[in-house]
């Protein structure tokens, strides 16, 4: 897998907290701490995204729900 280099800034609380969580966990470098925080987030927005789409009621759909197919008929 490419990699790609990204310089970022962030206050030095955070920069032990990465160094401290990298030797905690046993990974080899704060990119891979970084990483996995950005996969997390993704992963939690991703969640957010899902969840909102299953609020979402497309009115097609109920007209296509009753089609005049009995449920028993799928049984």
């Amino acid at each position: 897998m490419s990699q790609a280099k990204l310089s970022i800034s962030v206050s030095p609380a955070l920069v032990k907290f990465v160094e401290d969580y990298k030797d905690e966990h046993g990974l080899a470098t704060k990119s891979s701490v970084v990483e996995r925080a950005l996969e997390l987030l993704r992963s939690r927005e991703l969640e957010r995204a899902y969840a909102q789409a299953a609020t979402e009621v497309d009115p097609a759909w109920e007209e296509a729900s009753a089609d005049g197919l009995a449920n028993e008929a799928w049984g």
